[in-house]
């Protein structure tokens, strides 16, 4: 699905103008209109350089960081409380070239977690993401928790 103009102004307001993002030296590349999907780079330039000359894990984390909460809260709407809780990242490989993540939420899943609140005060969802480079070879693997809630009526 192509990118709608609300989606690019949102994804080239995150990249370039808010703080915390930018200073990761990632790049969000594209927003589908639905939000189902996002993809990300991070490419190897003097921002996300390190000590011996590879892209900086802390990059590599920072640019993935985000991206599930955010589709979670816009694709969930204003009832519910969504919250990174918890994550781990793995190494595989150094970066030396633009690596390349996507996010991916369907159906299925966003059905799984509103069936989970129907029983539960909250839930906790575990998202896997590769950081691979245009070959496809794996660099870097991050695993995200997420805490769901239903928002309290006031």
């Amino acid at each position: 699905m192509p990118e709608s103009l609300r989606t690019r102004l949102t994804r080239i307001a995150y990249t370039y103008f808010f703080p915390a993002y930018r200073g990761t030296g990632g790049r969000i590349a594209y927003v589908s209109a639905d939000w189902r999907e996002v993809r990300v780079e991070v490419p190897l330039s003097r921002r996300t350089k390190n000590y011996v000359g590879t892209i900086f894990g802390g990059s590599m984390y920072g640019a993935v960081d985000p991206i599930y909460m955010v589709m979670l809260i816009k694709l969930l709407g204003p009832g519910y409380v969504v919250w990174d809780k918890a994550a781990t990242i793995r190494f595989r490989k150094p970066g030396r070239s633009i690596l390349h993540a996507t996010f991916t939420l369907d159906d299925a899943e966003l059905d799984a977690i509103r069936a989970a609140l129907e029983d539960a005060r909250s839930t906790e969802r575990t998202y896997t993401i590769r950081l691979v480079d245009a070959q496809g070879v794996l660099h870097a693997e991050v695993e995200k928790v997420i805490h769901i809630r239903k928002r309290k009526l006031t």
